[in-house]
């Protein structure tokens, strides 16, 4: 059978099959799966606000933790992650015997608690689950944190050290955090189980040297305004309580997720609130609305943000591509819905770029707040085509392709959420991955799509400034090898993949270096079976590592770049197109294996969606650019 035959047969069976998963608002609700965090999070969360009525989610929640753990007694984040995850099982375990639906005495519970022993017990895990055992009693507040002071929310946002130098979503886990470490607030109940055999001793006795600078620095600031102490500490609560609640979206959580909004509801309790307070409540109602149950197996797991407007977008344009016209009755659907979650609210991404329109789209149906690059050059893709006729998409196309451009960074690149969110602070903070996760760079990943958007999609000319200076930014930014990290995907091949699309939409010839060095490198790790896969160690080592399988959205990435170069198909590419109809029909690890990047180390995403959009994206490439056979 000819490649062009499975192509076309495969395209028309991917089709159908989404036309047929559409909602009849328009959208596509596909699951976000993270690892087991969220569940745990969920189950300690109801033991603690002491809901009862909650068991028989405690059950499913429950069940899928248990069906998660290995054979060795611990959790991973990840497949071929070699040793397991310290963070993970500690969460997996803690949550079982809060959940009283495991004992531990089972011989699983045991070899996990051995697995924490072994691994130096409970203050060796990441900061996030740190915070949770101090919040549930487990261990004492870290001094790191501690050394945080409250008044730090005071400092004006031109001062050199405030809480605005870190990102938007850093900072909706950081400031509850921050009250209740300040307020050395934990909450326990009877059913809080002891585990301070997991417990070794640490030395934490005193900040390390870059935090006590972050204390003078806030100190100095409050010698400098007339009120006493007493009175600044309690000015400065007042701010952070109001800082978390004018970011509550309408459906109760704070910032749209699910581990922000955690962590607000233990803010609240240290401030004073009753469980039951609306504040709570309603943050857990909205917390238990991102519950899904996968349509393979039947399991019921916690999002941390449902990715609607995400999905419904890319899975339009991956539509549209593969020939479903204008005029279908689902992508009208579909265009009508994404034109309604344009955002129209200031949010914290007009701190550091003020006086702009709003015009920018998020990631989850909820978010009306926090909108991002990659959601909006998704969103204004889909709706080009609408704009040639229809004046009120016209309009939020404008505003939206304003929007994009004004978020440029002085480097030349976008990063995902914010404008030039410095990072000079870096030293001060000792955290893992802090470059990656408290603040927001420049990536490859965001500058080579946002060029891939205004390349193929606006008249903007390529040899414009802004799009000059982007193509500076990737070549100053390119890995020795000729790839590039992506930081929300995993992760060279994500990077090198966008980079490339990027600049071929802005006219870069693939002669030149730049783009014939990703290509070699490209080549040079394909799989012997024609496909691509990379771990997500990668993103821990900062450095390729392969996955030895290959996956199916990893596989796409790699075929859609190459395809953007080629002006007819390659002994590789032809190869590469058959092993990933082949990949679209497995049923194993390789087709579940998270592809899309949350916090390095800790927290990796399965986007149920993803072997839909890429695949179909790049057999329709292929089919559009190399002819219909």
């Amino acid at each position: 059978m000819k490649t062009m035959d499975i192509v076309n047969e495969k395209i028309s069976k991917m089709t159908n099959y989404l036309l047929s998963e559409q909602s009849d608002n328009g959208t596509w609700n596909f699951c976000f799966e993270g690892n087991i965090m969220t569940d745990a999070y969920m189950i300690i969360l109801i033991r603690v606000l002491e809901i009862k009525d909650e068991e028989g989610l405690v059950k499913r929640l429950v069940e899928r933790i248990k069906g998660k753990q290995t054979e060795n007694g611990y959790w991973k984040v990840y497949e071929d992650e070699a040793d397991g995850n310290l963070s993970a099982t500690i969460e997996g375990y803690f949550s079982l015997l809060y959940s009283g639906y495991a004992d531990r005495e089972e011989s699983t519970m045991r070899m996990a608690e051995n697995f924490i022993k072994n691994k130096g017990g409970l203050l060796q895990s990441d900061w996030l689950t740190k915070m949770m055992l101090s919040l549930t009693g487990r261990i004492e507040w870290p001094s790191i944190v501690k050394s945080v002071p409250i008044e730090i929310m005071l400092l004006p946002k031109w001062f050199p050290i405030n809480i605005y130098h870190l990102v938007g979503y850093a900072r909706a886990h950081w400031v509850p955090i921050i009250i209740c470490s300040n307020k050395d607030a934990s909450f326990q109940t009877p059913q809080t189980p002891n585990i301070s055999y997991l417990l070794e001793e640490v030395d934490d006795s005193r900040p390390l040297e870059g935090m006590e600078m972050l204390q003078h620095f806030v100190t100095h600031a409050m010698e400098k305004l007339a009120d006493t102490p007493d009175v600044l500490r309690e000015k400065s609560y007042s701010q952070a309580e109001k800082y978390m609640i004018d970011r509550i979206e309408e459906n109760g959580t704070l910032s749209s997720y699910f581990s922000s909004s955690f962590f607000m509801v233990f803010a609240f309790l240290a401030l004073g609130y009753s469980k039951n307070h609306p504040y709570i409540m309603n943050a857990f109602q909205g917390m238990k609305s991102y519950i899904c149950t996968a349509s393979t197996d039947g399991t019921t797991f916690v999002q941390n943000s449902p990715s609607t407007v995400w999905d419904t977008a890319l899975l339009t344009a991956a539509l549209s591509n593969a020939g479903v016209p204008l005029q279908h009755k689902s992508l009208q659907k579909a265009g009508h819905y994404i034109l309604s979650r344009q955002q129209h609210k200031y949010g914290d991404w007009s701190i550091k770029n003020p006086g702009i329109e709003p015009g920018g789209w998020g990631f989850s149906d909820i978010n009306t707040l926090i909108p991002d690059i990659d959601d909006t050059t998704a969103a204004l893709r889909v709706i080009t085509a609408f704009a040639q006729t229809n004046e009120s998409f016209r309009d939020a196309w404008n505003k939206g392709v304003e929007w994009v451009m004004s978020m440029q960074n002085q480097d030349g690149g976008w990063s995902a959420f914010e404008k030039n969110t410095d990072n000079y602070l870096l030293p001060l903070i000792p955290f893992r991955y802090e470059d990656r996760v408290l603040f927001d760079p420049s990536t490859a990943d965001l500058t080579g799509r946002t060029l891939n958007f205004l390349g193929e999609y606006t008249t903007i000319p390529h040899d414009s400034k802004p799009l000059h200076q982007a193509k500076e930014w990737l070549k100053h930014n390119q890995e020795k090898n000729g790839s590039w990290y992506g930081r929300w995907g995993i992760c060279y091949i994500y990077g090198t993949w966008a980079a490339i699309t990027g600049l071929i939409a802005i006219g870069v010839p693939s002669t030149e270096s730049i783009i014939s060095r990703a290509v070699n490198w490209l080549l040079s790790i394909q799989n012997p079976d024609g496909g691509w896969g990379e771990s997500c160690e990668s993103d821990i080592q900062k450095r390729y590592i392969p996955l030895h399988h290959s996956t199916p959205s990893q596989t796409a990435w790699a075929l859609d770049a190459l395809i953007s170069v080629s002006d007819q198909p390659t002994p590789q590419i032809e190869k590469g197109i058959r092993t990933l109809t082949h990949l679209l029909e497995k049923d194993d690890w390789t087709a579940v294996y998270p592809t899309g990047a949350g916090i390095p180390g800790s927290y990796y995403i399965h986007y149920h969606s993803y072997r839909h959009i890429w695949p179909l994206q790049a057999l329709s490439h292929y089919r559009n650019k190399y002819g219909r056979e």
